[in-house]
């Protein structure tokens, strides 16, 4: 029977890949404080009796004693202090969070003698990159203290896989949305639009619309995680589709999709918001077999009604 720990398994993303784990066959043990999760994430899961839920910082010295309890074969490492702006206000608890919560899950994986770590990494390590789409060999240039975090992840993993052997892969995932994902938090922009399109209100754009991002389906993204727990090794791979979607014209397919007839607001851009980006998704493809699959009219689609369900629920 194989075991995986997943920290931060009852947020947005980690749900997810907790249910794809549950569907091939894993018993699950989920670490998550819940301070951006919530265990109705993970109500489905649960009800197959296939999932343990320890509330717990990643940060928390038991978190050994719990690994070691359950010896994981994989460890899916999620959990994290995942708001720029928020990283800006308080780097500190971003670096206690991100950095030391990562040491502290790379010793619960070395006392549980897991196999690996499978740990998701941000494309705000690369700041605002010179080329574009960014490989995995882009120079790493973050401009806030959560990409600075996340730069520092890399290193310990490339410490633990030298110094004790613990191989791992480093998933960089693109701008995710889908089911599930929270209008209330950072970077979730597709859930924002969507909320308040549902809502009849007209969402508010950032600077002027032009700027890109590389949109991935959440679905998409957690099989990265999966085919990364059994290929690849002291690797980093993007997981993005690989192509730029102006914030514009993602408003536009949201609204059509919604039915929404109303145009966005505009507001000053933010601090530190990120002109273009795109990931080049070609390393994971050649080091894990993986790419995205699902269209981004065609997530927004099952993302929009979602949505309606829950609204009427």
């Amino acid at each position: 029977m194989k075991k995986a720990l997943v920290t931060g398994g009852a947020g947005f993303i980690g749900s997810h890949l907790v249910d794809l784990l549950v569907d091939r066959d894993t018993d699950v043990l989920v670490v998550d404080d819940l301070s951006s999760g919530s265990l109705d994430n993970l109500a489905a899961a649960r009800r197959r009796g296939r999932v343990a839920v320890h509330v717990m910082d990643v940060t928390a010295p038991e978190l050994r004693a719990v690994a070691a309890r359950f010896e994981p074969d994989v460890v899916h490492h999620l959990a994290a202090q995942a708001n720029v702006g928020r990283s800006l206000e308080d780097p500190v608890r971003d670096a206690e969070v991100n950095v030391i919560g990562t040491v502290n899950v790379l010793e619960a994986a070395r006392a549980a003698g897991a196999r690996k770590v499978v740990a998701a990494s941000s494309a705000a390590v690369f700041g605002n990159p010179k080329r574009l789409p960014v490989t995995e060999r882009a120079a790493q240039a973050p401009e806030s203290p959560y990409g600075v975090s996340k730069k520092v992840m890399e290193d310990y993993l490339r410490l633990y896989r030298a110094r004790y052997g613990l191989p791992y892969v480093l998933i960089t995932p693109a701008n995710v949305y889908g089911p599930r994902q929270d209008p209330g938090l950072e970077g979730g922009v597709v859930a924002i639009f969507t909320a308040a399109m549902l809502e009849g209100r007209r969402p508010t754009i950032y600077g002027d619309g032009s700027q890109t991002r590389d949109f991935v389906y959440v679905e998409d993204l957690v099989d990265a995680f999966a085919r990364a727990a059994d290929a690849g090794d002291g690797i980093r791979v993007n997981a993005g589709s690989g192509a730029e979607t102006t914030i514009l014209e993602l408003h536009d397919t949201v609204a059509e999709i919604t039915g929404f007839a109303g145009r966005p607001e505009f507001a000053a851009p933010r601090t530190g918001d990120i002109v273009r980006s795109v990931l080049d998704p070609s390393r994971a493809r050649e080091a894990i077999g993986w790419e995205a699959w699902t269209s981004l009219r065609d997530g927004l689609t099952a993302t929009v009604a979602w949505y309606r369900a829950t609204r009427r629920s």
